[in-house]
């Protein structure tokens, strides 16, 4: 296949480093990062195998072209941009899969370019970018693929295919929108709850950040889980976002919140991404990732003090930063 990978940071350059690793014909649109990637190529390491990879580097869309595969890992706050990035490389049989967080996405790029050509993958994957064209993966690395319209197809089974061909485990599902609230059983407490730490434990009970107290430190994986309070914080979200999952119509396990723990006690001192963005001054992914599954919750009339508490420390932490 060729493939165009759009939003090449640690994501992107993972996914796609490991479809060229299957000889797919793999090109990354950059930014930033063109010079050291046209020179140097991308390097993983890796504790399942490192790799090194030579992607055919771009700094426009119609230097690549129409592709049989688009694979978009920009940050949802980037989506904005797909009207732009997108249509030159989008032909009438190219699949445009998005691996990015949360809900909306696949909503975005159907309007563009009909559901019957769009993707969905929920990433399971500890994953950091630690300078341009180096990637460090440290631990997991499974997706979860579907269609966002209907059951699997050829294609949906050909594109697991290549994925697993690259050493990438790959599950296809019937239902991709039940394995978006099932990745959100993760994301919202982990990546929500390791920047509202800043504001403090107080705060995130209470929905309200005193902005003249000074911001704590923002808490990785294995603080969260090692601090009694935090721990329980989490587990609650964990069981709202089920209970929204389950109100809306989606047969999530109560027990995935268990099953999701354990694996998160394996990554250590693991920061999610909206930390980073965080800590970075970057925009955090808070429509997708917080304010749209809170709006689908409200929608199916579930309630979720958490969550709506959480959201509230969330948009005050980001007002108070612009």
């Amino acid at each position: 296949m060729k493939i165009a990978v759009v939003g090449c940071g640690a994501v992107g350059s993972y996914y796609g480093g490991r479809l060229a690793q299957a000889g797919h014909d793999v090109h990354f649109l950059l930014r930033s990062d063109y010079e050291v990637v046209r020179r140097n190529g991308v390097s993983v390491q890796s504790p399942r195998g490192s790799f090194h990879f030579h992607p055919r580097p771009a700094m426009a869309p119609n230097e690549i072209g129409p592709s049989d595969l688009v694979l978009i890992a920009l940050k949802t706050t980037a989506n904005d941009q797909f009207r732009v990035l997108l249509p030159p490389l989008v032909g009438p049989q190219t699949g445009v899969l998005t691996l990015q967080n949360g809900l909306g996405n696949e909503e975005l790029l159907a309007q563009l370019f009909g559901p019957e050509q769009v993707l969905g993958a929920l990433c399971f994957v500890c994953l950091n970018r630690i300078a341009p064209g180096r990637i460090l993966h440290l631990d997991h690395g499974q997706i979860v693929l579907g269609e966002f319209k209907g059951p699997p197809r050829d294609r949906t089974h050909r594109l697991a295919t290549a994925f697993r061909e690259g050493g990438v485990p790959c599950e296809v599902t019937p239902d991709l929108a039940r394995a978006h609230w099932e990745k959100l059983v993760w994301n919202i407490p982990f990546n929500g709850l390791g920047v509202a730490a800043a504001a403090g434990l107080e705060a995130v009970t209470s929905g309200t950040w005193d902005c003249a107290r000074p911001l704590e430190p923002c808490l990785t994986t294995d603080r969260l889980l090692g601090h009694p309070d935090w721990a329980g914080l989490v587990r609650e979200l964990m069981l709202e976002v089920i209970a929204a999952a389950r109100g809306l119509g989606f047969d999530v396990s109560p027990s995935l919140a268990d099953h999701l723990l354990n694996l998160t006690r394996s990554m250590g001192a693991y920061k999610a991404s909206t930390l980073l963005d965080f800590e970075r001054g970057q925009p955090m992914e808070l429509e997708s990732l917080f304010l749209e599954p809170l709006r689908r919750a409200r929608a199916g009339r579930v309630p979720v003090p958490r969550l709506e508490k959480l959201c509230q420390v969330l948009r005050q932490l980001d007002e108070a930063r612009h």
